[in-house]
């Protein structure tokens, strides 16, 4: 029995969600953590700040997801961008872990049924499958500006999380080479 496109998305979404969170976990492990707080400029964000919005962001969107609005009560997302002077490491990453664990508990109880239902983001209607898309946009936006910036403070201790420069066509190789040895690709 196949699956229905509906399962298909369900699955691949998470998937997609998994890989973000790993890229970020990857990038984060490679920064000092006085780099966690520094920023390129006045009207630039720092890690912490990243970690902090988007944790604060998918704790509000995910927690009790199909049954209240996305933006809860309770968030005080401008403070998300103020980063007190006695935040840690472990703190940040705390949070970071909270945010997520609310997304995948919310994305893994999700059925087929649920997706064409409608869920409220700051009054604004969505479908499901909007608020799950809307929810992945931000995120890759966001993990985007994580991995930029640990690069930047990493430098030449930088621990490529893709194919390395120059190494495409190795790296194609070894992908095509399993592939006609009939086993599946690594990452």
């Amino acid at each position: 029995m196949t699956d229905s496109p509906a399962s298909l998305y369900l699955k691949d979404v998470v998937d997609q969600f998994r890989k973000l969170k790993e890229l970020g976990d990857k990038a984060l492990a490679q920064v000092r953590d006085e780099d966690l707080f520094a920023t390129l400029d006045p009207e630039s964000n720092s890690l912490a700040i990243l970690i902090q919005h988007l944790a604060g962001n998918l704790r509000s969107r995910w927690t009790d997801f199909l049954n209240s609005d996305g933006e809860k009560p309770d968030r005080d997302r401008d403070s998300e961008f103020v980063v007190a002077a006695s935040t840690t490491r472990a703190e940040l990453l705390a949070r970071w872990e909270e945010g997520w664990r609310c997304l995948f508990q919310a994305l893994t109880a999700l059925h087929e049924k649920d997706l064409p239902l409608t869920v409220l983001i700051r009054a604004e209607p969505h479908s499901v499958i909007r608020a799950i898309n809307r929810q992945l946009t931000h995120n890759a936006y966001h993990l985007g500006q994580i991995v930029f910036l640990a690069k930047h403070f990493a430098s030449d201790h930088w621990q490529t999380l893709s194919v390395p420069r120059g190494g495409s066509a190795a790296f194609n190789s070894a992908k095509m080479g399993a592939a006609r040895m009939g086993r599946p690709p690594s990452a």
